[in-house]
């Protein structure tokens, strides 16, 4: 009876006491961390525009992880093996030499429960709030730490110098852009994001990685007028056209001399037949650079985000791409630089084309030889590389180093190609097979 008293006297219950209350610093300091590290920025950053100085403080403490983690888990590791030492000493003193086993597994259970799993489900399942909660406190933590953890940091790095790993301190581990297209990819392969929204997205984000020659209207496609042909043949051109604007040339294709506008030339025209001056030879004396806008050229290596922005500034919608010797490429448009994000645009006016990727009977795909690669991968969610071509007739080229002819086969990238028509040096059909 005495012994009992002598166990269970003041002396004990204080311990029991200091354990239990080890165990919750131990369940906020693992709680903390998970709310901290697993809390969207985004939303942290939402929170303190609206007010919130928790969610403002946490947007502060979470700008240097490493310090943040490093402080956290040191006081974690103190209260837990402090918590556990008094454990064992508790229950040695109640139990004997089988006193430390039973702390062991006793403690084992009370961590892993109270201590971990359910402070950092907790935490992660409402990330925001309960970093908001307790980004005073860690504030504190941390400033109390420092000095400490400051040395810890230098010890680490000098360590991982030895074994040849630099650490960068003021590098983010990821890029605001590449956490963004991971979280679409994961939410598309788990059906939260719907394909087109994911594509959409990632669209605008790539703009300011591609350039204008990826997607420019190649010159061989380009219709343009002649400055010298007849007011009647400049007409019917401009009127059969599918095209708003059109490229003016003089002599040689190459010499764009200006771009002319439907509606300016139908307003020059009809001013010369109807105006205060006309005369029935009106149009014998019609010249179409009094109507023309002076071209705009643009180099082939200008980033779409650059070139979206200067149309919006210059508040024009056509421009004609050159390489570096100025030779004539290509052109683009407005037009083609928001398809890269929203998809194909079609009006009234474009012409109902064939579709560029038919599936065969025997379950290939038929593709049209001047689909780019970044169209064909967003349409099927392949992964054809497009870093040495733009378009599926350049990747065969490039991987086969030669013209190849109707009916060759190549496998490549996990892919089988097979040419199906050619127009000149043109690879015009293909089909495709995934392997």
């Amino acid at each position: 009876m005495e012994t009992t008293a002598i166990t269970l006297d003041s002396a004990f219950w204080i311990t029991a006491l200091a354990i239990l209350f080890l165990l919750v610093l131990s369940g906020f300091f693992s709680g903390s961390e998970t709310a901290l590290t697993a809390a969207s920025r985004g939303k942290l950053r939402n929170n303190a525009d609206k007010g919130s100085r928790g969610a403002a403080q946490a947007l502060k403490i979470t700008e240097d992880n490493e310090r943040l983690i490093g402080s956290v888990l040191l006081g974690n590791n103190l209260v837990n093996i402090l918590a556990t030492s008094l454990a064992t000493a508790l229950f040695t003193r109640v139990f004997g030499d089988g006193g430390v086993a039973l702390a062991t597994l006793v403690m084992t259970l009370l961590v892993l429960i109270f201590a971990e799993v359910l402070p950092k489900t907790y935490a992660i399942t409402n990330a925001e709030t309960a970093a908001a909660r307790v980004a005073s406190t860690i504030q504190v933590v941390i400033t109390v730490f420092a000095p400490l953890v400051s040395a810890v940091r230098w010890l680490v790095r000098a360590i991982l110098r030895v074994f040849g790993v630099r650490t960068d301190p003021d590098s983010q581990i990821l890029a605001v852009r590449e956490e963004i297209a991971g979280a679409l990819q994961l939410g598309h392969s788990e059906g939260v994001v719907e394909k087109e929204d994911r594509d959409r997205i990632l669209g605008a984000l790539d703009l300011g990685d591609r350039a204008v020659e990826e997607i420019m209207l190649h010159r061989s496609q380009i219709e343009m007028i002649n400055a010298d042909s007849d007011a009647e043949t400049i007409l019917s051109q401009c009127l059969e056209s599918n095209h708003t604007r059109l490229p003016v040339y003089r002599n040689d294709p190459d010499n764009i001399v200006g771009v002319v506008h439907a509606k300016d030339l139908l307003r020059g025209m009809h001013k010369l037949m109807f105006g205060p001056d006309a005369s029935p030879k009106g149009l014998r004396e019609f010249n179409i650079l009094d109507v023309a806008m002076p071209p705009y050229f643009v180099p082939d290596t200008t980033t779409l985000d650059d070139q979206m922005r200067q149309f919006l500034r210059r508040r024009t919608h056509f421009a004609l791409v050159v390489d570096e010797y100025g030779s004539l490429e290509g052109l683009i448009t407005l037009e083609d630089i928001l398809e890269e994000i929203v998809g194909e645009i079609t009006d009234e006016f474009d012409p109902e084309a064939e579709l560029l990727i038919q599936k065969t009977k025997d379950g290939q795909f038929l593709i049209d030889g001047a689909m780019t690669i970044r169209d064909i991968n967003r349409a099927k969610d392949w992964h054809l590389p497009d870093e040495e071509a733009n378009t599926v007739a350049g990747l065969v080229i490039h991987e086969a180093q030669m013209i190849p002819t109707v009916g060759q086969v190549f496998s490549f990238h996990g892919f089988r190609f097979e040419v199906v028509n050619r127009k000149e040096n043109r690879i015009t059909k293909l089909k495709i097979r995934p392997l």
